[in-house]
């Protein structure tokens, strides 16, 4: 396929970074990529990935690019912007890959300049792994990317939300486009609440003083396991976006913190149909997650387990 950017720069070599970067380079959608992090250690590291041309100064990665994404922990995206503000390119496209969109925007948007255009966006695509050595480049195919555009009435920002939701698509994604408070509700509900959840579990199993951190190891259960691989997630990411995304969280953990002591009561006083109701509910939404395409029926998740 022809290019659809001439120059990508992606500040940020995380697993989403790399991933990016690589998906570029094997789609054909940007002709070449620059990337920068902040970090020294990761900038050294992904000099051996083939991800593209590596820079020591974010505003050189950027320097005409007409596509710069920002790909570092959200907390860190607004001094992002700052720092590039005046070395963009005009009719730039400045976007970023960020779970939270509302602060986001508050951030970035104040050093966004007129001539460039900001077009907020969120691959839901990840693993548990971080860092450039864990990219990949189908980590997008089959899975959404969610633009939450600003209201700009430009007929120029427009063609730029239809050309970067045709970039990711070259990436294999299906792209949706979702206002920014909405977003937020929504991934508060199927991603960041769980992962709140993961990490308490994990870490309230290690701290009770009546089982063994060994028996916990030893003897975890598939339920369990599975809430590890989400806790072993990027914790500083994780941080950011909980802080970030406050608002939506905590409305969130309300309904759940009162759907679960309706379940606590439940059990003590042996309600079996409440339990019984409830599980059901969730086993269906389980299957219409396999039937869109979002997990694999195979048992225990198509894990491997010889």
């Amino acid at each position: 396929m022809s290019a659809l950017y001439e120059r990508l720069a992606i500040l940020g070599i995380g697993l989403i970074g790399s991933s990016l970067a690589r998906a570029a380079q094997a789609s054909g959608a940007a002709r070449s990529v620059a990337l920068y992090d902040a970090d020294a250690d990761v900038r050294a590291r992904a000099r051996g990935l083939e991800l593209g041309e590596i820079f020591e100064d974010a505003a050189a990665a950027v320097a005409g690019a007409d596509l710069v994404v920002l790909a570092m922990p959200v907390g860190a995206m607004g001094e992002a912007a700052r720092a590039i503000c005046d070395a963009l390119a005009p009719g730039a496209v400045l976007t970023d890959v960020g779970s939270v969109k509302g602060a986001v925007i508050e951030a970035v948007a104040p050093h966004a300049r007129d001539d460039v255009f900001f077009v907020p966006g969120h691959p839901i695509a990840g693993t548990e792994h971080s860092g450039p050595e864990a990219g990949f480049a189908t980590l997008f195919r089959g899975r959404w990317h969610i633009l939450t555009p600003l209201k700009d009435a430009r007929a120029a920002y427009a063609d730029a939300v239809a050309r970067l939701g045709d970039f990711w698509r070259a990436l294999g994604a299906n792209v949706e486009f979702m206002a920014p408070a909405r977003h937020d509700v929504v991934l508060a509900v199927t991603s960041h609440l769980p992962h709140l959840i993961a990490y308490n579990i994990v870490a309230m199993a290690e701290d009770l003083e009546n089982v063994t951190e060994n028996e916990v190891v030893k003897y975890s259960a598939s339920g369990f396991r599975d809430f590890t691989r989400i806790a072993a997630s990027d914790p500083v990411m994780w941080r950011d976006v909980f802080l970030s995304n406050r608002e939506a969280v905590l409305e969130v953990l309300g309904r759940f913190t009162e759907d679960l002591a309706a379940l606590q009561r439940a059990i003590r006083w042996g309600d079996g149909q409440v339990l019984f109701d409830t599980f059901e509910r969730a086993r269906r939404v389980r299957r219409e997650v396999i039937e869109a395409g979002q997990d694999t029926p195979a048992p225990n998740w198509g894990r491997d387990e010889t």
